[in-house]
């Protein structure tokens, strides 16, 4: 079933008020014009949206080719995600792409990004307050030479995180069918709304857990959440990955990666000139992946509907 803008709206301001909140820190924005914009959080980074584009040269394009959310660690420094180069140059921080998209038929490669870039035109909203920080990007994808394929609006809506958690951030997708009829597809390793880790993640340290008693990560793939826990730099995180149930259907999870790319793929068919809308929450701590009572509190402020189980937790392949 597809959600769209406005009944999302609705729902990420219900979710806000209904998660407990760590702090009432004041979020605020920075700005580095035409490269980047932070969020802070009582004046300290907590993220930084990278979107850069520069095809110049084959190596700025390489570099800028893709828009993509990094988040920092808890000194409000360092990335503790993944930016270009390392082990699969094309995943980095938060990011969208399909490896399979389709467009009146006619394949297009905007995962490894072949022959296209996803370009940010502008913000349609950058604003930060008390209660939240919100970056509306909207993004064009084209191929190199300026053929255009689709729009997508990209929201990113950070919350007073619940305890003990740094950040939980909001990202809602719009794609926009602007050129014809889309196809949304891939594979649950090239598509998707995926994270990646900081590309030094100490690979035999990486941990998920999954909502399903003895699960098996490469069959049981519609998953209402997954979770992650990674080390960087000695320290170890926890990202928690919520799937909204208003999302397409069967959304395709792939989550048991040593180096960490996770997250879901949600296969879609849109129709020229209509739009399918992704909403998803990640929620980011220092240390091990929560325990059910916490991640089952998250599920319900966020979808407002109950899940009841028990999850698996297993090592990284």
């Amino acid at each position: 079933m597809r959600c769209y803008l406005g009944m999302l709206l609705l729902t990420s301001s219900i979710c806000a008020v209904t998660v407990p909140q760590a702090s009432a820190g004041e979020f605020s924005l920075r700005v580095e014009e035409g490269k980047s914009t932070t969020v802070l959080q009582d004046d300290k980074p907590i993220a930084r949206y990278v979107y850069a584009l520069d095809l110049s040269s084959p190596e700025t394009r390489h570099d800028t080719y893709k828009p993509f959310l990094h988040l920092l660690d808890a000194a409000g420094g360092a990335p503790i995600t993944k930016g270009p180069g390392g082990r699969f140059t094309h995943h980095r921080g938060v990011f969208r792409g399909w490896s399979k998209l389709r467009l009146n038929g006619q394949a297009y490669d905007t995962w490894h990004m072949k022959g296209n870039v996803q370009e940010h035109v502008k913000f349609a909203k950058a604003a930060a307050d008390d209660e939240q920080a919100t970056l509306t990007s909207l993004i064009r994808f084209r191929t190199d030479d300026g053929m255009p394929l689709l729009k997508e609006q990209r929201t990113m809506q950070f919350h007073h995180a619940p305890t003990p958690a740094l950040v939980m951030l909001d990202v809602t997708s719009v794609v926009h069918a602007t050129e014809g009829r889309l196809v949304l597809d891939g594979d649950p390793e090239h598509a998707g709304l995926q994270f990646r880790p900081a590309n030094d993640v100490v690979a035999s340290q990486t941990r998920y857990a999954y909502p399903v008693a003895n699960a098996d990560p490469h069959r049981d793939l519609d998953y209402p959440w997954v979770a992650e826990s990674y080390v960087v730099d000695g320290q170890r995180y926890a990202v928690v990955y919520l799937n909204h149930p208003d999302n397409a259907n069967e959304a395709r999870t792939s989550a048991y990666r040593s180096y960490g790319r996770f997250g879901m793929w949600f296969r879609d068919e849109i129709p020229a000139g209509e739009q399918a809308t992704t909403q998803v929450r990640l929620i980011v701590l220092e240390g091990e992946i929560p325990g059910d009572a916490f991640i089952r509190q998250q599920y319900r402020a966020f979808t407002g509907e109950e899940w009841e189980g028990e999850s698996t937790r297993k090592a990284a392949e």
